[in-house]
């Protein structure tokens, strides 16, 4: 276990230069990419959630490409299109912004449903389909969409089917009131969020992500384990205020995110504490409410700790 350890310690020296606070955020971001998962982002605009992304592929040396999703995106317009070359008589292929590694997809919610099924394909598959042929995807693709959970004026909510290839949601909040106020410090000393190049920010080692996440792949789970994150899944199945439980793939993110907290936290196995501080990010947009729960002011993450006490702990 060296390659998690010192990719964690550089990653969070170098955000902590560009990104104040959000540490959880900055985390889970970092476990995705050891996961090789996908990251739903809900939050109000203006709390660096695109910074963080930015940031995160400069500091892995990683390509990075940026769609603000509108009502009338078409699939051409994020997967690319052949484009006729009056030279030679022939198309060529214009790719689009999918091909990159770290690929932001900003109100992700407002893509009409015809682009959504595009970008399926993509998260599913690490492929492109243009005109029959496939084309496939660099081997770090990774899509970090973020949704308004304020406004929904214009959108189309996302397929459960799309929702369940996210690997996390994570539910980006304000900063605290200390990091807010060093925020306005660093603004005052100079700070411009579009100039990161300015910030002379270390990329990690060539081949250290790599490595990073076969380290994680290779954690232990003990047997017992696989029985806890199966039975918590299953509990969701039927608990009595959800209408919509966790598939089986839930299961499979559940112990992949799992082995990551492990490998941050510098061990080489998987411990309860691990499902249970995954549970929520993993699940939460894997299940749905019940009406009369809704109504009753319940939330996924209320839930899922209910759920999480109601499965009795592995010793």
């Amino acid at each position: 276990m060296n390659a998690v350890p010192e990719l964690v310690r550089h990653l969070r020296e170098e955000m902590g230069k560009v990104v104040v606070g959000q540490d959880e955020l900055r985390n889970q971001c970092v476990v995705a990419l050891l996961c090789r998962g996908h990251v739903l982002l809900e939050g109000v605009p203006g709390i660096a959630k695109t910074l963080t992304v930015k940031a995160l592929s400069r500091l892995m040396g990683l390509g990075f490409q940026r769609v603000q999703c509108t009502s009338d995106l078409m699939p051409a317009d994020i997967v690319g299109t052949n484009i006729l070359n009056m030279a030679t008589s022939t198309f060529q292929l214009h790719p689009g912004p999918v091909f990159t590694d770290l690929l932001l997809v900003d109100e992700v919610n407002r893509m009409p449903p015809r682009t959504q099924a595009a970008l399926l394909e993509c998260m599913e598959e690490h492929q492109v389909t243009i005109d029959g042929k496939t084309y496939p995807l660099p081997p770090f693709f990774t899509v970090f969409a973020t949704q308004n959970p304020i406004e929904f004026e214009g959108t189309y909510p996302l397929p459960e089917a799309q929702l369940d290839r996210f690997l996390l949601k994570l539910r980006v909040t304000y900063p605290a009131v200390a990091d807010e106020v060093q925020l306005l410090a660093n603004v005052q000393k100079g700070f411009e969020s579009r100039e990161l190049e300015k910030m002379n920010l270390r990329t990690i080692a060539p081949g250290l992500l790599e490595q990073a996440q076969q380290e994680v792949r290779s954690i232990t789970v003990q047997e017992a384990l696989f029985s806890y994150i199966v039975q918590i899944v299953r509990r969701t199945r039927d608990w009595p205020s959800l209408s919509l439980g966790g598939s089986p793939r839930a299961a499979v993110s559940l112990m992949a995110v799992s082995k990551a907290f492990a490998a941050m936290d510098g061990r080489d196995y998987v411990i309860p504490d691990d499902v249970k501080a995954s549970a929520r990010p993993v699940l939460r947009h894997r299940i749905i409410l019940r009406p009369e729960a809704d109504l009753e002011g319940l939330t996924p993450d209320q839930v899922l700790e209910d759920v999480l006490r109601a499965v009795e702990v592995p010793k």
